[in-house]
């Protein structure tokens, strides 16, 4: 499983049900590297989405505590051994993790890779990604040059894991 995400200096993530930075190019990125794949997210992430509905040309996975939560073009769960029955025959590297913050708390080390864009700045966040830089057995492996757009300065990142938890060992 891999992980993708857009982050401040502080790891911050979001706010009010929103990212904290709108970059175009950061967009066409996430695109690039989900499209055709499995994304999972929780059910706040999926109703920051526009129109609150899944993403198309990929297999979105809902892991939500709401039971009564159905959601057309989506496949729900409800626990970690419902997510790892959904993941179990899906290649690890076709899987990504988009969020939010309790879901990447909770699943961040059952990621392999992580790709991270790093935004020069802190904002007022109320959700944050897990800090890589000082996290066990996570080591970044390569940073792009910085880009600026719409006035913010980033970097597309990437981040790897050395000892991944399987998924099934959560549950």
């Amino acid at each position: 499983m891999q992980a993708i995400v857009a982050v401040d200096d502080n790891w911050g993530i979001g706010r009010e049900g929103g990212m904290l930075f709108h970059l175009p190019e950061d967009l066409k990125h996430f695109r690039r590297l989900t499209l055709g794949k499995t994304v999972v997210m929780g059910r706040r992430t999926l109703d920051s989405l526009p129109g609150g509905a899944p993403l198309k040309d990929r297999h979105n996975i809902v892991l939500t505590r709401n039971a009564a939560l159905h959601v057309p073009g989506a496949h729900v769960v409800h626990s970690l051994s419902e997510l790892w029955q959904a993941l179990k025959d899906t290649p690890p590297d076709q899987v990504i993790l988009m969020g939010g913050g309790q879901i990447y708390a909770l699943l961040i080390d059952c990621c392999d890779r992580a790709h991270v864009t790093h935004v020069r700045g802190a904002w007022p966040a109320e959700h944050c990604f897990p800090d890589l830089s000082t996290r066990p057995g996570w080591r970044l492996v390569h940073r792009g040059e910085e880009q600026k757009q719409n006035g913010l300065h980033y970097a597309f990142c990437e981040y790897e894991n050395a000892a991944p938890r399987p998924l099934d060992q959560l549950s």
